[in-house]
C-alpha cells in the first residue's frame, strides 16, 4: 500500500507502530499531544531530586516477546538489566522473613519441590490452586477461580497478581490473569527472569525509538492535539488539530494510539474501559546499601515492590487507590519507614518525590474486559492502539507494544 500512516499519540504503542511501519519503508506521520513522548512509560528530571527519574517503576520478563523484539529493533536491549536465572527477592514485613523464589528453567515445575526454591511454609500441594486460574469459565473472577487465602497467595499469588493487574486480584479477570501466568510462570523460570530498565525507560523505550524514527524521517510533531476527526463514508476523511487541518488522501490512514477516554471522545460510539485504577511510585534520593537485591517484594506493609537503582530507591504500590487523597508528605513518611527497616538504612527522611497515577490502568475485572475493543473499526482506515485494546493482556508495556505491532500489521 502507498500513502501516510498518521499515529496520533508518542506512547508506546504508538511509537513501536511507527518503528514497525519506518522499518518497513512505510510513510509515517506522528503526531502527539505533549510536549515529550512516552506517554506513561517516560523518564523526566525531577528538580526536587536532582535526577532523572521514571514516572512509574515498571518491570519486564524474559518472556515478555514483544518488548524486547522492540528494544531490539532500537538497538536499547542491553538497558535491561536482570540476573543471569529467575530468581525473586521476598520480605515479609511482619515477622521479618526473607527468601528467593527460583522457578526452574523449564515448564517441568520441579521447583516447587524444594524447599530453599519455593514460599517458606508452602508445600507443592499448595500451588495446585493456581491450576483454577488455568480454566476458569469465560467471565469469571479470579476470586471465583481459586481460593484468594491462606500463606501462598499471601506471600505470592496476590501481590504477583495484584502487581500484574492493578486491580484486586479477588474482583479481576481469571483470563487475564491466565494470560499472565501461561507466559510466565507456567513456561517455565527461563520467561520469568526479571528485567529492569536500569537507566530509565526513556533511555530504554523512548529516546532510542524517537532516535530511529529521526533518522528515518518520522520525528514527532509535539505539542499536536487532535480535536476532532472528520468522517466520510466508510473512512476518515480529516483530522483536526485545531492549527491545522490535515486532510487524507485514499491511501492514507490513522493509527488512533491515544488513552481509551480520549479516543472515545473522538470516536463514535467507541466502547472501550472505562473504570480505572491507580499507581502510587515513592522516589528517594539515596544509594542503596551494598548487597541491596535489584528488586524485593514487600509482604505485610504499604509498600509493595522496592527496586534498587543506583543513584536511588524506588518503591510502587498498585491498585492505590485507597492513597489518592493521602498528603505526599504522608506517604513519603510511611514508606520510607518501611523501605528504611527493609534495607538497613538511617530513619532520616532523604530527598523524596510521589508520582500518584489516578488513571494509569484500566481495571482489570471481567467487566471492563468486555469494553475493550479491537484494532480495526468500521472505518476501513482507523485502527486502534495501546493497553487498552483487546491484547489478552492486562495495561502493560507488552501490551502496549503488542497493540503497536497488530496496528502496523493492519495499517500495511
Amino acid at each position: 500500500m502507498t500513502g501516510t500512516t498518521h499515529i496520533v499519540g508518542a506512547g508506546l504503542a504508538g511509537l513501536s507502530c511507527a518503528v514497525r511501519l519506518t522499518e518497513e519503508g512505510r510513510g509515517v506521520a506522528l503526531h502527539e499531544a505533549a510536549r515529550m513522548a512516552g506517554g506513561r512509560c517516560r523518564s523526566y528530571y525531577d528538580s526536587s531530586l536532582d535526577l532523572a527519574i521514571d514516572n512509574g517503576n515498571h518491570l519486564l520478563l524474559s518472556g515478555n516477546a514483544a518488548a524486547l523484539d522492540y528494544a531490539r529493533r532500537i538497538g536499547s536491549v542491553d538497558e535491561l538489566a536482570g540476573p543471569k536465572e529467575c530468581v525473586f527477592d521476598f520480605l515479609d514485613t511482619r515477622d521479618g522473613a526473607r527468601w528467593r523464589l527460583r522457578p526452574n528453567a523449564s515448564r517441568l515445575p520441579w521447583w516447587i519441590f524444594a524447599g530453599d526454591r519455593r514460599v517458606p511454609g508452602t508445600t507443592p500441594k499448595d500451588y495446585l490452586g493456581a491450576l483454577g486460574i488455568l480454566v476458569a469459565k469465560k467471565g469469571a473472577t479470579i476470586g471465583e477461580a481459586m481460593k484468594c487465602s491462606g500463606l501462598l497467595y499471601e506471600r505470592l499469588w496476590g501481590p504477583v497478581l495484584l502487581s500484574a493487574l492493578n486491580t484486586e486480584p479477588r474482583d479481576s479477570s481469571a483470563a487475564l490473569a491466565a494470560a499472565v501466568l501461561r507466559e510466565t510462570l507456567a513456561a517455565g523460570g527461563a520467561a520469568c527472569r526479571p528485567l529492569v530498565a536500569r537507566r530509565g525507560l526513556g533511555t530504554a523505550f523512548i529516546e532510542p525509538a524517537l532516535a530511529t524514527l529521526a533518522a528515518r524521517g518520522a520525528a514527532p510533531r509535539f505539542g499536536a492535539r487532535l480535536k476532532k476527526i472528520e468522517f466520510g463514508g466508510d473512512r476518515i476523511a480529516a483530522l483536526d488539530f485545531g492549527d491545522e487541518k490535515i486532510a487524507l488522501a485514499e491511501g492514507d490512514r490513522v493509527v488512533l494510539a491515544v488513552p481509551p477516554w480520549t479516543a472515545q471522545e473522538l470516536v463514535p460510539g467507541l466502547v472501550a474501559p472505562d473504570d480505572f485504577r491507580g499507581i502510587v511510585n515513592a522516589h528517594f534520593k539515596i544509594a542503596p546499601p551494598p548487597g541491596q537485591p535489584p528488586l524485593i517484594g514487600m509482604i505485610g506493609s504499604l509498600s509493595e515492590w522496592l527496586f534498587a537503582f543506583d543513584d536511588r530507591l524506588s518503591v510502587t504500590i498498585s491498585g492505590a487507590d485507597r492513597l489518592m487523597d493521602e498528603s505526599r508528605e504522608s506517604l513519603a513518611e510511611r514508606i520510607w519507614a518501611e523501605v528504611a527497616a527493609a534495607a538497613g538504612l538511617p530513619a532520616a527522611l532523604p530527598p523524596w518525590q510521589i508520582v500518584k497515577e489516578k488513571r494509569a490502568t484500566f481495571a482489570a475485572t471481567p467487566a471492563q474486559q468486555q469494553r475493550r475493543p479491537g484494532a480495526t473499526t468500521r472505518w476501513r482506515n482507523l485502527f486502534l492502539a495501546g493497553d487498552w485494546t483487546a491484547t489478552g493482556l492486562p495495561a502493560t508495556i507488552e501490551g502496549a507494544i503488542r497493540s503497536g505491532y497488530r496496528a502496523a500489521e493492519l495499517a500495511t
